[in-house]
């Protein structure tokens, strides 16, 4: 068993389990850790200082305990408004950003009509507007920032019924829809856990085929190109199982349960809250 960590998630909450279930399906002897910020929920409607601080806040955090090979920013808000001063404030530590699958899109668009759905913070941040110009300027790109989706796939999601989560989901589908898209842009990682309710609410008010896409699949590809020349590190001190979810807040049994529900759904450990 490894006893240092390769790859530690960084999100302000659950948005980015779904890309260290895929990091660690492809890599499967990748040894990794999570930590929701949930201190700082939500950072989509933070300001570009705030962002900053909290997130290189959070990157300390997990530097301090498990002193990973690499970072991964599962979330599109941080990386898009931060990553540059996050790899000068750490400039010793490789840290792969996650952006949204604007590229993609555009390559599987039939009606060059998209949707981009995503926090506040990301939809109308300049790097967002560039990758639409770099590579997807044939394209027209429909925009929603949708805070409420967020903050009911961070505390409801896992005990949600199934009509409760189309439910969640219909506003911004009957949007894009009647804006005749045929693909989505899921740009905030919490969005990657509905992508299924997603597709199915389009199918039940579209008869046209909608593509939904997210930025699992590239950042996982980049990180393992990454760690092949990432040094080594020296033993974790405080080594948690392999993909262990931490958070930096609970507030009260209520959210723990949450928590451990949702542990318990991904087959991965909950190790409660650390600061």
């Amino acid at each position: 068993m490894k006893n240092s960590i390769d790859f530690a998630f960084l999100d302000s909450g659950t948005g980015g389990i779904p890309y260290m279930l895929l990091l660690k399906e492809k890599s499967p002897e990748s040894r990794c850790v999570y930590l929701g910020d949930t201190v700082h929920f939500p950072y989509g409607e933070k300001s570009f200082d705030e962002i900053v601080r909290c997130s290189s806040e959070a990157i300390s955090t997990i530097v301090e305990h498990w002193n990973p090979r690499a970072v991964i920013i599962a979330c599109n808000t941080i990386s898009v408004t931060a990553l540059e001063e996050l790899r000068k404030l750490h400039p010793d530590l490789p840290i792969i950003g996650t952006v949204p699958a604007i590229k993609l899109a555009a390559k599987v668009s039939l009606n060059k009509k998209i949707g981009f759905l995503a926090t506040n913070a990301s939809v109308n941040h300049p790097y967002s507007q560039k990758l639409i110009e770099d590579f997807a300027s044939d394209c027209e790109v429909f925009k929603r920032g949708d805070p409420e989706l967020i903050d009911f796939i961070e505390h409801r999601l896992f005990t949600a019924t199934k009509e409760e989560k189309i439910g969640a989901v219909m506003p911004a589908v009957e949007y894009f829809n009647s804006c005749g898209c045929d693909t989505i842009i899921l740009g905030c990682t919490h969005f990657t856990h509905m992508a299924r309710e997603v597709e199915e609410a389009f199918a039940s008010k579209s008869w046209r085929k909608v593509f939904v896409v997210d930025s699992r699949d590239g950042v996982s590809n980049h990180a393992l190109d990454v760690i092949k020349t990432a040094p080594e590190k020296t033993e974790c001190r405080n080594m948690p199982e392999d993909m262990t979810f931490f958070v930096t807040s609970l507030d009260g049994e209520n959210e723990k349960k949450e928590y451990e529900i949702l542990c318990d759904k991904f087959h991965i450990p909950f190790g409660g809250c650390i600061s």
